[in-house]
């Protein structure tokens, strides 16, 4: 009978630990609890309210339009052109504000104590997206779910897929699928700096099709293609010409991602299963993985995932100095980090997660903690540990609202190697024309084909 009643109290624990296991496959919330958005929530399912402090003020529906003044095509002007910040965190009082800060924040204060620095401003909630993402993304809210392992996205259309997420691998989906144009045709300059601020600009060509966010799409009918990359190294000229091709897959362990690469040397489109995971991105020098471009996309596959709640944090937004025109990327890119007089920070609450490398895989990044805005859903601060526990780099998404759309996305993504003193600087398109979104692209441009036939052009 004893052991009888062992087995079971085992039999229960197993079910228990089973139950917890499978949790992320789970449908998501109920009715009741969906009603929120719009109302204690926003549509987007962040917190509709400021905080006690007053230091975050309450949603009010973001940028709903552009200032005065704007036309389309010009560089974006800043919204809030007479704020100024309210203090300056240093190496000598970041001790004061450590509670709001990431440890990889720290941790570059520690690096870099006479010249790193976070110029604090006004919270401004800026956040907004067309009332089509808000209408699905409701609708997603009571019945998108992940597939079986969590590597997937089932039953949802168009908008975020659990804007009141209950556990981590929601929450970085969320990131994943987030709004950023139907389409998107950009030129963009790359620069990997070296310990005393030497560099050279690789300017990259990109066009993405985002087939997810298309109207009238769902994750049944577009046969889980998530999206269509293309890119083309333009400069400098011992690179220019290499081409990319990523048809990036919804659900990676059905179909893994495909990606083609086309060599001017070799003057042939070859298969790149490496355009995945922690291999080198495109022209980094080794200073970033494949998985830290947009600071995370791919498979979450090889990471366990934990929603640890949300903080108070100061994150970049808002960045339209940094995004100006009028910066030539020397104005910019510095020894150790990037020009702080053109940064700005803001406190805003973030979404914590965790992603610890799953037993039985690889990974060159052992844990990382991710940060994602709770308006946008946008990973604003990213810390990457590695095998011994240490962080190694530090992702900064430098945002802005392109209030024509309107969508929040990045205008630089910053990735510094705390151990080497190098450091990457990405999406910089000061020197160069905006990046376009919603404008046609032709579904036949996203072949190996037609990488062949531009190739050999």
């Amino acid at each position: 009978m004893r052991n009888m009643k062992l087995q079971q109290g085992m039999l229960a624990a197993a079910l228990v630990t089973w139950a917890l296991a499978v949790t992320p496959v789970i449908a998501g919330v109920t009715a009741e609890e969906a009603a929120k958005l719009g109302d204690s929530l926003t549509p987007v399912g962040a917190t509709q309210a400021g905080n006690e402090a007053g230091t975050i003020p309450s949603w009010e529906g973001g940028i709903r339009k552009p200032p005065a003044g704007y036309q389309r095509g010009m560089f974006h002007p800043d919204p809030f052109p007479e704020d100024q910040p309210l203090f300056t965190i240093t190496a000598d009082n970041y001790q004061e504000y450590e509670a709001n800060l990431s440890p990889g924040q720290v941790a570059l204060f520690r690096r870099y104590p006479e010249t790193f620095r976070m110029p604090v401003y006004r919270t401004r909630r800026t956040a907004s997206l067309p009332q089509r993402i808000y209408d699905h993304t409701f609708a997603n809210a009571t019945t998108a779910r992940l597939t079986e392992h969590g590597n997937g996205v089932l039953d949802a259309a168009e908008g975020i897929p659990f804007p009141i997420p209950n556990n981590g691998l929601e929450a970085v989906w969320n990131h994943l699928l987030r709004y950023r144009g139907k389409t998107l045709a950009s030129n963009s300059g790359q620069a990997v700096l070296t310990a005393n601020g030497a560099y050279v600009i690789v300017r990259l060509k990109e066009e993405i099709l985002w087939a997810y966010h298309q109207p009238g799409a769902t994750t049944s009918t577009i046969d889980n293609k998530l999206a269509y990359f293309r890119q083309e190294v333009m400069s400098p000229p011992r690179l220019a010409g290499q081409l990319l091709l990523v048809h990036e897959t919804l659900n990676q362990m059905v179909e893994p991602r495909k990606a083609w690469a086309y060599s001017p040397g070799q003057r042939r489109v070859r298969r790149a299963p490496n355009i995945a995971y922690d291999n080198p991105g495109t022209a980094s020098d080794g200073q970033r993985t494949n998985d830290q471009s947009d600071v995370f996309n791919g498979a979450p596959d090889r990471y366990e995932w934990t929603l640890k709640g949300k903080k108070e944090l100061y994150i970049p937004y808002n960045s339209y100095r940094l995004h100006s025109d009028r910066n030539r990327f020397d104005d910019i890119l510095k020894p150790g980090h990037i020009n702080p007089d053109l940064t700005r920070y803001e406190l805003h609450r973030v979404w914590v997660v965790e992603a610890q490398v799953k037993k039985g895989t690889r990974h060159i990044y052992a844990r990382r903690t991710f940060h994602l805005d709770e308006d946008s859903w946008q990973i604003a601060i990213a810390d990457h540990y590695d095998g011994r526990g240490e962080i190694w780099r530090v992702s900064e998404a430098h945002t802005i609202n392109y209030y024509e759309v309107p969508l929040t996305w990045t205008t630089a993504l910053t990735i510094y190697d705390l151990q080497n003193g190098r450091y990457l600087a990405m999406g910089l398109n000061n020197e160069y024309d905006l990046p376009r979104f919603n404008e046609p692209l032709d579904r036949q441009k996203f072949t190996p084909e037609a990488l062949r036939i531009h190739g050999r052009r």
